[in-house]
């Protein structure tokens, strides 16, 4: 075959490329036409029944020198890309996509902004014990310039015979502590009934990984002027996390922080798996900060600083970690808390690593 033959078979391919383009994108229109059509009448826009006709359609009419198999495969493909089309892009229209606003939200802390691009540490113990338990932490925070207090006055619990917190008068200690020391305090609520108490009490209403999609007080949160950190739920996947968000937001709530804190997994080295890819994917998807609980996520005091060093280095906007004074005695997670002498070794050495100022 000569030269001026191939480039000929050469130029008819390139035709017949775009052709087929041609035919693809008339079919692509088409379609979308009839996903309208679906979605104005209600219909499923998967038709397993619709697909095996024209799959056999398709055999019917092959002639070769493709094997029918070969090209009912080259269609399933076109058929999901034309699937793909019909779908509604929800987070064009959702209120924290990135899509929706570009600028980062920057949520106001007592004066700590998160989000704004400096990063940040937020310490207390796990459970609120008592005024005396409390203050030693935040005595502590105060010496090391941090005032982002949390603190569990309920805790939901996987056994009912463990402690379940103080309740109310745990609000309170965290009020009188935080108004001593000049703290911002973060507790989690976990009923839509205590939300109008809690904001008495305290500066950002936390939900916690088990009420991620506890939807009435997701909505219940969203309809106060208070700051919300939503957790991850156990098993939940990043576009529900977004969705739980979004319950907040569309209440009329924007003030919302973002906490990946571990995911169930079959590891059982840890207490949970800590998805850190989790941080950039939520940054590009959502406008809102991002925190990374190293506490929840390992259950491991000797992980902390390790897992603490990724989120920062990542770019999470702010670290939890738990501080009690006397770990060994704490009435929940007692494994997973430093003390205070390891707290200030944890600040010194993520200082000295340089990835935090």
């Amino acid at each position: 075959m000569s030269n001026e033959q191939l480039e000929q078979l050469r130029s008819e391919l390139d035709d017949v490329n775009l052709k087929l383009l041609a035919l693809i994108n008339q079919r692509a229109g088409l379609v979308q036409k009839i996903g309208s059509v679906k979605r104005e009448s209600g219909v499923n826009r998967f038709d397993p029944v619709r697909e095996r006709k024209m799959l056999d359609h398709i055999a019917e009419h092959n002639e070769g020198p493709f094997e029918t198999s070969t090209l009912q495969h080259l269609f399933k493909q076109i058929f999901k890309a034309g699937l793909e089309l019909q779908e509604d892009d929800n987070s064009k229209a959702l209120l924290v996509s990135r899509k929706k606003q570009q600028n980062n939200t920057i949520v106001d802390l007592g004066g700590e902004l998160i989000g704004d691009g400096q990063q940040r540490l937020i310490m207390g113990p796990c459970a609120v014990e008592s005024y005396e338990q409390v203050t030693a932490v935040a005595k502590a925070m105060k010496e090391r310039g941090l005032k982002l207090l949390r603190g569990g006055a309920f805790k939901p619990r996987t056994s009912p015979y463990d402690f379940q917190g103080l309740g109310l008068e745990g609000l309170q200690i965290l009020k009188r502590v935080a108004e001593e020391q000049d703290m911002v305090v973060i507790s989690e609520i976990v009923s839509p009934s205590d939300i109008e108490t809690a904001v008495e009490y305290i500066d950002v209403i936390q939900i916690g990984a088990r009420n991620m999609q506890n939807f009435e007080l997701l909505k219940a949160a969203g309809s106060v002027n208070k700051p919300v950190l939503l957790k991850r739920g156990l098993s939940a996947t990043i576009e529900e996390f977004i969705h739980a968000a979004e319950y907040i937001v569309s209440k009329g709530n924007s003030q919302i922080m973002l906490c990946e804190r571990g995911i169930r997994t079959y590891e059982k080295a840890t207490r949970n798996t800590l998805d850190i890819s989790a941080v950039p994917i939520l940054k590009q998807e959502t406008h809102l900060p991002v925190l990374v609980d190293v506490t929840h996520s390992t259950g491991r005091r000797d992980l902390l600083l390790p897992t603490a060093k990724a989120a920062l280095a990542i770019g999470a906007d702010a670290v939890m970690a738990e501080v009690h004074p006397d770990p060994a005695v704490a009435l929940s997670d007692s494994a997973q808390q430093m003390d205070i002498p390891t707290f200030h070794s944890f600040i010194d050495q993520l200082k000295e690593s340089g990835l935090y100022k």
